[in-house]
């Protein structure tokens, strides 16, 4: 369901989703992070739960999850310059399982001149609809958004430039 309550179609992964997040970030490709919707207003993707994650998603790994798309968007919205998280805040609401799917979303909630602030929430996949269940978790992350990109660094945006849906 989205956030008006109305029925949202949930897409499965895209193919070469896996390796699009080792290209993009390789630490959420190393917990099996697929990046499914890349661009500078919304961030989609899913992870299946695995032992590598725990047998119960750990609430670091949520958080993980949170920054990292935070950061790609508020990279892409700032026009590839650099950022930094700021600050991270993150609710648990429920706990996902080994073998669960959880769907992730992050949307900008303001995308000032020098910081931005990122809404990411986490959904458990409801398996019979393939659709979003109950939601587990939700964060917002601050980012300063007006850094200069070092000389050795100008190529940072090329992966989110090669997949982003400008």
């Amino acid at each position: 369901m989205g956030d008006d309550g109305t029925r949202q179609q949930q897409h499965p992964a895209v193919e070469g989703s896996g390796a699009k997040a080792a290209e993009l970030d390789p630490p959420l490709h190393a917990i099996g992070f697929e990046v499914e919707e890349l661009s500078p207003s919304r961030i989609t993707g899913r992870l299946l739960v695995t032992p590598t994650c725990c047998q119960v998603l750990h609430g670091g790994v949520s958080a993980l999850v949170a920054e990292s798309l935070a950061s790609m968007g508020a990279h892409m919205a700032s026009g590839y310059r650099r950022v930094a998280g700021v600050q991270l805040s993150i609710n648990h609401f429920r706990s996902a399982s080994l073998g669960d799917t959880v769907l992730a979303r992050a949307v900008p909630v303001h995308l000032g001149r020098s910081t931005q602030v990122w809404e990411v929430k986490l959904w458990k996949m409801d398996p019979s609809t393939r659709e979003k269940g109950p939601q587990i978790a939700e964060s917002r992350v601050t980012l300063l958004c007006n850094l200069p990109l070092p000389e050795e660094h100008k190529n940072a945006g090329d992966a989110l430039k090669k997949y982003s849906k400008l």
